[in-house]
């Protein structure tokens, strides 16, 4: 019996524990972005995934993409869902945008990819979605009002720039989501995400070559941080996804996504201080209920991205 309950337990915790895995990949970008540009330290984290995940994905799997279409379609996919994404992510958070305000931000994604799924692939809005929608603007507005300086910064610590770079982010997950809807369905999980990185480590290498000096402060904090973001987040994140979508437990996780930006506030005010104002507290929970809207009227998407 106590080894029944252990493991109902660990089933009912694995769809909570992916999300608060997930809510760090912005907590990590914060503890590593002083110590290496934001191509460069993408790269190394990108390239240390791919060789540790190749051969998983062999090892576990063996079956490949199948087509040298397909893989062209699985590498673009990675290009958006890893590369615009996670670029766009760190760089503005290098530029000084708050953790947890580029994880509300992405976190929007739902939303974004709900409005474009009905031109794009024919999807029909319910009138709570848009109703999401429209929550998830107003929410947004107020966020960013109460950051709002009117000194030369524009916002509290960061400018455009930092906004432009997320909101990159967020064009790019979305057109990944739905671009891996309509051109991957025939993907392996494990090996097509093999593939993406393959992309996305060149796309990181170049952007790396071309606009940053590549020079990185080996010290603890980064070694540290680099290990979470490979070891726990790329490889062991990716792992739990796989087994919560064999055991149905995917429309669980989709669900839970929209705790992500409030985990993550939490996290950067523990760890970094960041602090909200109220309007943007009151912005962050609309907006949440305006991802939450969203959600729970479309069908569960396993395809989410990973940080």
């Amino acid at each position: 019996m106590p080894a029944i309950f252990s493991h109902r337990l660990w089933l009912a915790a694995m769809p909570l524990l992916f999300v608060v895995l997930w809510s760090t990949g912005f907590i990590g970008a914060k503890f590593g972005l002083p110590y290496a540009e934001p191509f460069t330290f993408l790269f190394i984290r990108s390239a240390l995934t791919l060789a540790l995940l190749a051969p998983l994905a062999h090892w576990l799997s063996g079956e490949w993409p199948r087509g040298i279409r397909l893989w062209g379609h699985i590498a673009v996919s990675g290009l958006l869902v890893h590369g615009a994404y996670l670029g766009g992510v760190f760089y503005g958070i290098y530029l000084g945008m708050p953790a947890g305000l580029a994880s509300l931000l992405v976190g929007l994604q739902p939303l974004l990819t709900a409005g474009l799924a009905g031109p794009l692939l024919g999807e029909r809005l319910t009138i709570r979605q848009w109703l999401g929608l429209l929550l998830g603007l107003v929410g947004v507005a107020l966020v960013l009002g109460g950051k709002l300086d009117p000194g030369e910064s524009l916002f509290q610590g960061f400018g455009l720039g930092a906004l432009g770079a997320v909101l990159v982010a967020l064009l790019g997950i979305t057109g990944g989501t739905l671009y891996q809807k309509r051109h991957c369905t025939g993907m392996p999980l494990l090996s097509g995400t093999v593939v993406q990185y393959l992309a996305t480590v060149a796309l990181f290498g170049i952007g790396a070559l071309l606009f940053e000096e590549r020079s990185v402060e080996w010290a603890p904090v980064f070694v540290l941080t680099l290990g979470w973001l490979v070891l726990v987040l790329s490889i062991s994140a990716i792992l739990l996804l796989m087994a919560l979508i064999k055991r149905g437990e995917a429309s669980r996780v989709a669900s839970l996504f929209y705790l992500v930006p409030p985990v993550t506030a939490l996290q950067a005010w523990w760890l970094f201080d960041e602090a909200l104002p109220s309007a943007s507290l009151a912005g962050m929970a609309i907006a949440i209920a305006g991802v939450v809207l969203v959600v729970k009227g479309q069908p569960a998407r396993a395809d989410k991205p990973r940080t």
